[in-house]
């Protein structure tokens, strides 16, 4: 299994300048800690203060030299697709052929509102602009006429990026428009396996794999990737649960405040045993990922940690007890392909 760290939640209390180099220190960490990939989301409204993910990994990419770049995820219905190919095939070149981007449709109205995307036109704008933006990764000369966005005549997309084939996820939350669509491109898909009962997100893996299938792919060729509500290990529940508790109430308050109270549990102890939350000893959360492996067969894994919350000790205590004896055994016993794409190794040197 391979490992992706997205940032915490960010402390408002701070100036976003601290914010921002906070998000890049962060990914140089992961790094030296052994993450596989660093993953920073794009939203326009509060709390986050990640708007323009290409500038902020292209930070990161001159601070680091193996981690993957991950965008989690970019808003591609939001964009202009000629302006979003141009920022991250440079981020690509940069980085030297390091970028993973995930693509969804967003799932904050505000942030949606912002750039004129309703309800109504949000998924027929992600696929039109998804379609032109995967014609400008690949085609050194593209025409294109659109329904809903730009036309192009004769366009010579520049510069050209490192991976001639990209990796693109599809961030899967509650829909299965997004795994029908990554099915149908022979993309692979990422699921939120957020906050509602691992049943849901299952039903969702289930029906993308069987649609690869349809659509004509090798179903060897379909890759799952899954994310957590959060990550806490201590060598007892007890203490996990203990040092979770400020981090969870912290959370709620949050997502009551800016997210419209979508987290529904009303206490830790019913977060951590219902939730994708990894809370608890190192074989409860090893128990915990094989069982969502088993409902997902998911080969990259999503966690974050609450730095915020927690004492720097207690930070740096539970990512060394994860890389120190959780994710070896994971390693080991849910293998994984790698995560660069054969089809870049062309260009890579």
């Amino acid at each position: 299994m391979k490992f992706l760290l997205l940032p915490h939640l960010p402390n408002q209390d701070k100036p976003h300048a601290i914010q921002l180099k906070e998000l890049v220190e962060l990914a140089v960490l992961a790094e030296e800690w052994g993450f596989d990939g660093y993953g920073v989301g794009e939203r326009h409204d509060r709390p986050a203060v990640s708007s323009a993910p290409p500038v902020i990994l292209s930070h990161i990419a001159a601070r680091t030299s193996t981690i993957r770049l991950f965008t989690a995820v970019t808003t591609l219905g939001m964009l202009d697709p000629l302006r979003a190919f141009e920022d991250y095939s440079t981020l690509d070149n940069l980085s030297g052929g390091r970028l993973d981007i995930i693509i969804g449709k967003g799932a904050y109205q505000r942030s949606s509102k912002l750039f004129g995307v309703t309800a109504e036109n949000r998924w027929a704008l992600l696929q039109e602009n998804y379609e032109l933006f995967r014609r400008l990764w690949r085609e050194e000369n593209v025409t294109w006429e659109g329904r809903l966005g730009r036309s192009l005549e004769d366009a010579e997309p520049l510069p050209r990026p490192f991976q001639k084939d990209i990796r693109v996820w599809h961030g899967s939350a509650s829909s299965t428009l997004s795994t029908d669509y990554a099915a149908q491109h022979g993309d692979p898909v990422f699921s939120s396996n957020g906050s509602g009962p691992i049943e849901r997100y299952g039903e969702l893996i289930q029906h993308y794999r069987e649609r690869f299938a349809a659509h004509g792919h090798d179903p060897e060729d379909a890759l799952v990737g899954a994310g957590t509500a959060g990550y806490l290990g201590a060598r007892t529940s007890q203490e996990a649960v203990a040092k979770y508790r400020p981090v969870f109430e912290a959370r709620l308050a949050v997502n009551r405040a800016h997210d419209g109270g979508t987290i529904k549990y009303g206490s830790v102890e019913e977060w951590v045993e219902s939730s994708s939350v990894l809370v608890g000893s190192p074989q409860q959360i090893i128990d915990k990922v094989h069982e969502q492996h088993r409902h997902f067969g998911h080969e990259v894994l999503h966690i974050h940690v609450d730095g915020e919350v927690l004492s720097r000790t207690d930070y740096l205590a539970t990512l060394e007890l994860f890389f120190g004896e959780i994710a070896p055994v994971l390693r080991r016993e849910l293998p994984s392909r790698p995560l660069t794409p054969a089809t870049s190794g062309a260009r890579r040197k």
